[in-house]
């Protein structure tokens, strides 16, 4: 059963990724995903990233075109009957340009070494309002 201090735990490690991605500590990403994270960016057409080493290299690969801000919102941590935690929220991309998008995170995490890690993500953008 998850505690107030898991939850906690929770949403701070889902902030600190924009914290990173933002002021490029990406090699600081293993401090909030799993070492062999799924990362799906289907969403995108980027595929599936497997792994922080290939989140790191789309990152320098995307270069300028990176969001100068990452900015997470509505974050709501549940677990499972099985015992799965999961946590949903919003996202908010903001560009150089001022062109900003939404998106959902959808992830599940696992205690690893007595810290919280995110071990599948999957990024779903949001174009149309209203739609499930």
């Amino acid at each position: 059963m998850l505690t107030i201090e898991d939850k906690i735990n929770i949403h701070e490690l889902i902030s600190l990724h924009g914290h990173l991605a933002d002021s490029g500590r990406l090699d600081e990403f293993d401090s909030v995903f799993a070492e062999d994270i799924t990362y799906d960016l289907e969403s995108f057409g980027k595929g599936i990233l497997k792994g922080v080493g290939a989140m790191r290299d789309a990152a320098l690969a995307l270069g300028e075109a990176n969001p100068v801000g990452h900015h997470v919102t509505n974050i709501i941590v549940s677990e499972d009957e099985d015992g799965t935690v999961r946590a949903q929220s919003k996202g908010i991309g903001i560009r150089a340009d001022g062109s900003c998008g939404s998106l959902v995170y959808s992830d599940v995490l696992e205690m690893q070494k007595n810290e919280w890690r995110i071990i599948y993500r999957k990024i779903t953008i949001r174009k149309v309002p209203l739609q499930a």
